[in-house]
């Protein structure tokens, strides 16, 4: 039988693991492995992916993949070992001791004044941003989503200059299966930092260690950070940190990132083995003994064969042994054997295979999770069903239920909508808006007694105030959204989500993982394509990317507001809902199109870790809130401010630098009347309504300043638009090309020529909608 044929609850022991490839290798680093035992724990509301208890922690998988692992059924699963302490305790060693594996320091220290570099490397999800937050006083913003962290980012710890950490993607392993674990890689092998700091969730820590062993293999300098150990204390469990620290050989330090406890002892314990060079006491992890001692024999004899072109490639001997063993091709191009050495590899791994009876990648892994399991059958306390684990489980009822998911995440997303655009953020943006009209009134009653140049004054408040302060009083709404979003991600949810939404994806060619992305670029496109980062395949990247435009982000949202003010006052909140809708419909649309066309073939596979809920911590909310703020702000007080100057100046003067009584006599009609005409047959072909889309190439907000300024009053423009043709400018606002800073992110993660496709594409798409949207309008007599 194969693991689709278990039932909700049962237990198996894993016989073999099918496929191919990258993705089998992914599955066996994630512990899908030869006598591994298994639990199926759900099936997602569509029946499809499913959800695996194993190893102690919950993987999710599509059916497909799982018809591709042979099971055998278990009455019950092996008992968890009791671990008594002896009674001599094991002293805890003191920097720059080991246990019964001594560290092995260099003969020379690294001068004084050298920077001491280091990697912050784990798993995704494990703390790894929090704790850099805490290291360096950084703000990096952290979620409860596997792959929050996109791209490496460095920081100096607190009060030591002479220091730089870097912290990397989160990853499973060594293995190149997704474009963040080859960042990681290739920072560590060839930057060659002085030292690693590992974080391990000790909640989970047979995978976590996984990991622990490969960067072992690298001879770096290295601490472990046994993270969240706040969390095993309270829900019964112990590691017994000397006992692991002499069988590793690496300094073992128990922290909680989350409540700052351990931090400085890790940091001691970091800048020791990094300043005198003290390298893993231990590098070998394979059983001489029995079947397995074939995996011993195999690595050791390549580790001979290969010792100096490893030495000339740079890459430590140990690792790239083990990897060879695996057939990893990206290492064995590094080392440029010859022909002879290929053929005496490729004998030495046929014959490991022959007497271990699995497949080189599987036995490898299978040797590393033997010795995860006699480590943790030595030093840790399992602790009983965790508080968060529980109360997880109970949400997860509703929010993941077979007929409850989909109702659930449509209500929370209205929630979300209601509030932000009705209720609070409507509240707050109309407080801010009463704050600069009161402050815009002062400034020109002042302007006026002091009898200040027309010119100047028409400048500040027709400009500046009204340009600057149109758009500053959306700045709650926009914060307001991004709340919700933040807490949706902090808490979890969104990683449900990925898991309700994944069958459904894959109709138009997506997985699961790619919802994300695109529910961050709900907030903003910028964040949202780098958010597809996480995703493995090259080609659901670049489907991902180029989707994310269309989901509306909180910029358009003042376009949306100044509009449905004025022309759709009482339903203000159906106007909005519809737009998010037709950007997601439209989305949909160009995915089929694409997924038929230029991306033909299937998304990637959808493997993925469920997080605990936990509560979103009040400092990253407010934390992140402020970045938007600020971004903002700092949007709105530049480009924006630029902008709505360079507006009020080209519609003062003519092209004889003569100030202009009639704006339809100024530069800035001349040059838009170029391309108004392109808008006629959409209905809004005046020259300022063009200005204001062009503006709103640079960012979208300009749209409102540009027209505050160009059209300052409601009543014209009432006079110049209708509901219909105010209802197709939405629309083409919806969907035409996004700000510079987002075409910016496209072209550095995709290139030049996919950034121009993006911008002309989506302007044809949103001028093909908008007129469709007018002429049916038009024939069924709206106006």
């Amino acid at each position: 039988m194969t693991l689709k044929d278990l039932e909700i609850g049962e237990s198996a022991s894993i016989l073999s693991v099918g496929g191919e490839g990258a993705l089998r290798q992914h599955f066996l680093d994630m512990g899908l492995i030869p006598e591994a035992e298994v639990t199926m724990v759900k099936l997602a509301p569509m029946g499809d992916p499913i959800q695996l208890k194993i190893h102690g922690y919950e993987l999710t998988i599509r059916i497909a993949d799982a018809e591709k692992i042979e099971v055998s059924r278990i009455d019950t699963l092996t008992q968890e070992k009791v671990i008594r302490r002896n009674k001599r305790q094991i002293p805890h060693p003191g920097l720059g001791e080991g246990g019964k594996y001594h560290v092995k320091a260099d003969e020379h220290p690294l001068k004084d004044g050298e920077k001491l570099t280091f990697a912050l490397a784990g798993n995704q999800n494990s703390g790894k941003t929090t704790f850099f937050n805490r290291l360096t006083g950084a703000n990096q913003h952290v979620g409860n989503f596997p792959g929050v962290t996109v791209d490496r980012k460095d920081g100096v710890i607190k009060g030591r200059g002479d220091t730089l950490v870097t912290d990397l993607p989160g990853i499973y392993s060594m293995s190149p299966y997704s474009s963040e674990e080859i960042v990681t890689r290739e920072f560590i092998l060839h930057e060659k930092p002085k030292g690693i700091i590992n974080i391990v969730d000790a909640s989970n820590i047979e995978r976590n260690l996984y990991l622990t062993l490969q960067l072992m293999e690298l001879d770096v300098p290295m601490v472990i950070a046994l993270n969240m150990m706040d969390e095993v204390r309270e829900n019964g469990g112990s590691i017994l940190i000397n006992e692991m620290e002499s069988m590793l050989g690496v300094p073992v330090v128990p922290i909680s990132a989350a409540k700052n406890e351990g931090i400085n002892e890790i940091i001691e314990h970091a800048l020791h083995v990094a300043k005198y060079q003290e390298r893993p006491g231990r590098l070998d992890f394979c059983s001489a003994d029995g079947e397995r001692g074939a995996v011993h024999r195999c690595i050791h004899s390549i580790l001979h064969l290969i010792e100096d072109h490893a030495e000339k490639a740079g890459i430590p001997a140990r690792f790239a042994a083990t990897k060879l063993a695996e057939k990893d091709a990206l290492v064995l191009e590094k080392l440029n054997l010859d022909s002879n050495e290929k053929e005496i590899l490729a004998h030495m791994i046929l014959q490991m295979e022959k007497e271990r009876g699995l497949d080189c990648a599987a036995a490898v892994a299978d040797m590393r999770f033997h010795f995860i399991q006699k480590l943790c059958d030595v030093t840790v306390v399992k602790p009983k069903e965790s508080k968060e684990h529980a109360r997880s489980r109970k949400i997860d009822k509703i929010l993941t239920g077979k007929y409850t998911a989909i109702p659930a995440f449509a209500g929370i997303m209205g929630i979300v909508f209601w509030l932000t655009f009705n209720v609070i953020g409507a509240f707050l943006s109309d407080l801010l808006d009463m704050g600069i009209t009161w402050l815009t009134g002062l400034t020109d009653a002042a302007l006026r007694a002091m009898d200040v140049n027309s010119a100047v004054h028409s400048l500040v408040i027709d400009g500046i105030f009204t340009g600057v302060g149109s758009v500053l009083s959306f700045l709650p709404i926009i914060v307001t959204l991004f709340f919700f979003l933040s807490m949706l991600e902090d808490s979890g949810y969104m990683a449900r989500v990925a898991f309700v939404m994944d069958k459904l994806l894959r109709k138009i060619g997506l997985s699961g993982r790619s919802i994300v992305p695109m529910l961050i670029g709900f907030g903003c496109t910028v964040p949202g394509v780098m958010a597809s980062r996480t995703l493995s395949s090259e080609r659901d990247r670049k489907m991902t990317i180029l989707l994310t435009p269309f989901m509306s982000c909180s910029a358009k949202l003042p376009i949306y507001a100044f509009f449905t003010a004025a022309f759709f006052p009482k339903q203000g909140a159906l106007v909005m809902v519809l737009l998010y809708f037709i950007g997601i419909a439209v989305g949909i649309l160009v995915a089929l199109l694409l997924k038929g066309s230029v991306f033909k073939g299937e998304p990637v596979p959808f493997v993925m870790e469920l997080p605990n809920y936990r509560l979103p911590g009040a400092k990253n909310v407010v934390q992140l809130l402020w970045e938007k703020a600020k971004d903002f702000l700092q949007r709105a007080f530049t480009v924006i401010f630029i902008a709505t100057i360079a507006i009020w100046f080209l519609q003062t003067f003519d092209l004889h630098f003569k100030i202009v009584k009639d704006s339809q006599n100024s530069i800035l009609a001349f040059a838009a009347g170029i391309i108004a005409p392109v808008f006629n047959p959409l209905g809004f072909g005046d020259w300022r309504i063009s200005t204001a889309l062009i503006t709103g190439f640079m960012a979208k907000e300009s749209v409102v300043s540009t027209l505050s300024v160009l059209i300052p009053s409601k009543e014209s423009l009432l006079g110049l638009l209708t509901p219909l043709t105010a209802a197709a400018l939405l629309v083409f606002c919806l969907l035409y090309t996004p700000c510079v800073a987002a075409v910016a992110s496209i072209k550095r993660e995709l290139g030049g020529k996919w950034a121009v496709a993006v911008v002309i594409g989506q302007c044809a798409i949103a001028w093909l909608a908008a007129f469709m949207i007018h002429g049916i309008g038009v024939v069924f007599g709206f106006s």
